[in-house]
């Protein structure tokens, strides 16, 4: 902890403002511990209480104002980039829209204690077209809560983060211990992961030319099972593909033709879209196998593909002014 406070009184508020700033983007940079740091560092008077807090809530609001206007111009591009660790980034983009556009005025207050939704948050408030001074108004609240919190506790409880981090003499041996925890809890969580969609595997993989060769002998039929891609502008698909929303398999009564092979494709790692709606319909006893490579192998592949038809596109959910 002295190692800390040492470091941000030497090299003034440089960084803080930076670490508050990146963390923004997604980095894995402890903005909420800097806050802590500089907290108990004002509380001994090395730095200035009004400019820790303001200059904290300023960067962040910049950070966050500049990822409304990406999300703004790009869509759901961002969004997806912003998704692209998680092994199902539709879903993840899926899940994250649905709870910001129910919950999104308030969200946007509270959304940097929540991990995963708050970097996603104000790209989806510009994707969503929410009005900038809304935005501003509540993202500068939660800028302020968040920072304004972080830097009470540390102020407060000064003493008990120093005898916390007694044990640690200095800067690097708190960051060793943070990035092996954040190594730790990544690799778990993939553990747990694979361990939860391995049974998904089972579902047969075909090469995306023998599927264009069964296609074009008119023996198979093809669907697109993307969560997000009837969404994005210009968007292509497999030329004769279906719309198959993975969403609602279990909500709404499916026909396949019994006497065709069915393949399905998606854009996420791994095929996990795919294959989970591949073991779902061959539970049903539908003939189903997956592409493999998705939409991407099809497109290296140079094979037929069309514009999804403007009648299927959805229009992406929208704030009211």
């Amino acid at each position: 902890m002295e190692s800390w406070i040492a470091r941000i009184a030497e090299h003034g508020y440089l960084i803080l403002f930076a670490v508050a700033f990146l963390e923004t983007f997604g980095l894995p940079i402890p903005a909420a511990l800097a806050l802590l740091v500089a907290g108990a560092a004002c509380a001994r008077g090395l730095l200035n209480p009004w400019w820790t807090v303001g200059g904290s809530i300023v960067c962040i609001a910049s950070g966050d104002s500049l990822m409304f206007l990406m999300g703004r111009h790009t869509g759901w591009w961002l969004l997806s980039l912003l998704c692209r660790l998680s092994l199902n980034p539709e879903s993840c983009i899926l899940r994250s829209a649905d709870a910001f556009y129910r919950r999104g005025r308030t969200l946007l207050v509270i959304a940097k204690f929540i991990p995963g939704i708050n970097t996603m948050a104000p790209p989806l408030a510009g994707s969503m077209n929410m009005r900038y001074a809304q935005f501003l108004r509540l993202d500068g609240a939660g800028a302020a809560l968040y920072a304004g919190g972080y830097f009470t506790a540390g102020f407060l409880f000064s003493d008990a983060l120093k005898s916390l981090t007694r044990g640690y003499e200095t800067f690097g041996h708190i960051l060793a211990w943070m990035v092996a925890a954040a190594v730790a809890v990544y690799i778990g969580s993939r553990i747990w992961t694979w361990r939860k969609t391995r049974g998904l595997r089972e579902a047969p993989f075909v090469e995306p030319v023998e599927a264009a060769r069964e296609l074009s002998a008119g023996t198979a039929v093809v669907y697109d099972v993307r969560s997000h891609g009837y969404y994005q502008p210009k968007a292509m698909r497999i030329e004769g593909s279906r719309r198959l929303d993975p969403n609602a398999l279990n909500q709404v009564a499916l026909e396949f033709p019994l006497d065709k092979q069915v393949y399905v494709y998606c854009t996420c790692r791994r095929e996990a879209t795919s294959a989970q709606v591949a073991h779902t319909l061959r539970q049903k006893g539908v003939l189903c196998s997956v592409i493999r490579g998705g939409l991407e192998a099809w497109r290296k592949a140079g094979l037929p593909l069309e514009a999804i038809p403007a009648g299927e596109m959805a229009a992406l959910p929208v704030f009211d002014s």
